[in-house]
């Protein structure tokens, strides 16, 4: 008992982990890809010095080769909104105005908890899997708990005690309904295809080949309802081209009244969504962890070639394929993002 409740924390840690450390590094792939697509250099100003007895000049050298990079403005970011001041209005429910940034990110970090990231580890003579919590609907509970962090938005905007705000939460939560039962409906089709709710049985239905050489992802599988559940969960992140809640123009958004690291928690959670969006889109549709080919004992290809990997191995390979495909739809969300114009409020 002891023994695997040590592992399922040490699961959840590197989850966390991970999670947080991918919606970090967005602020700096969103500079830089904003750059690129305006023809701009983008972010590289912020760097720091440290004292002789903390590495002095080859650290500094270092540093400033990141902050070249722009890789330091998301730590620049941080002091900032930590340095600002921590203000209520008013009119505003102040326990209730500081509880919904968290109510928000909460839900939006609980939701990972159901996503397994690589294959099973055996230690100790059992078999660990890499998810937080392996339950058997667990497709339902991630969907669940999704839908439940837009209370923190909603309840942001109620009780601010600002009228744009409050519209920037009706907003929102029109925005969820709309295209909640999109996200739903797509997923279906997924679901009778594997015959099960159980994220990792889903995974693992993935890992078998068509016509003796194509991987089974879902994506293959069920092309419209993946180009649905795509479109669908981009719009649930309320990121441009869907960031009617937050039209900058307009009304600025449900957080017109939050400062300081309230308003970062908001915009930390805009992230870990969009990380979210990621993971399940590349567990549902893209094979999880699952690599082309690759078997428990290694890998075999289609033309008889064998090649072994030890169970470490095995593990280390699923880890890192679902790592670059979630990286690699982050990357292509931020693309959206900064090529596709926003709707108008009509167009939801």
């Amino acid at each position: 008992m002891w023994i695997e409740l040590a592992i399922k924390l040490g699961v959840s840690a590197l989850v966390l982990f991970g999670v947080l450390n991918l919606a970090g590094m967005q602020t700096w792939l969103e500079r830089k890809q904003s750059a690129l697509m305006q023809d701009r250099i983008g972010a590289n100003r912020a760097y720091f010095t440290v004292p002789w007895w903390l590495g002095g000049a080859p650290v500094n050298w270092v540093l400033r080769k990141l902050g070249g990079l722009g890789i330091l403005n998301a730590l620049a970011d941080v002091l900032k909104l930590m340095s600002k001041e921590d203000f209520t209005p008013a009119r505003g429910d102040a326990f209730l105005h500081t509880l919904a940034p968290f109510l928000a990110a909460f839900f939006a970090l609980l939701a990972f908890a159901a996503i397994p990231i690589g294959p099973p580890v055996v230690l100790f003579g059992r078999e660990i899997p890499l998810q937080v919590a392996n339950v058997n609907a667990g497709l339902l509970v991630i969907l669940a708990l999704a839908s439940i962090g837009i209370y923190g938005v909603i309840l942001a905007g109620m009780v601010s005690g600002n009228n744009l705000a409050t519209l920037g939460g009706l907003r929102a939560a029109s925005q969820m309904l709309a295209y909640e039962i999109a996200l739903g409906v797509s997923l279906i089709g997924a679901v009778i295809c594997y015959g099960t709710l159980d994220v990792q049985a889903i995974v693992l239905e993935q890992g078998g080949l068509l016509w003796g050489w194509l991987p089974a992802w879902g994506v293959l599988v069920q092309p419209l309802g993946c180009l649905i559940f795509m479109t669908a969960a981009l719009a649930e992140t309320k990121r441009i081209p869907f960031d009617l809640p937050e039209g900058e123009p307009e009304i600025i958004g449900y957080f017109t009244e939050y400062s300081g690291m309230k308003f970062g928690l908001f915009f930390l959670t805009d992230c870990v969504e969009v990380v979210l969006v990621a993971a399940l889109t590349t567990t549902l549709f893209f094979g999880g962890w699952q690599m082309p080919y690759l078997a428990p004992d290694g890998f075999r290809f289609p033309w008889g070639t064998f090649l072994p990997v030890s169970r470490l191995a095995y593990v280390g390979w699923g880890l890192l394929a679902f790592t670059l495909k979630v990286s690699g739809f982050i990357w292509f969300f931020m693309l959206v993002r900064w090529t596709l114009p926003r709707f108008r409020y009509d167009q939801l």
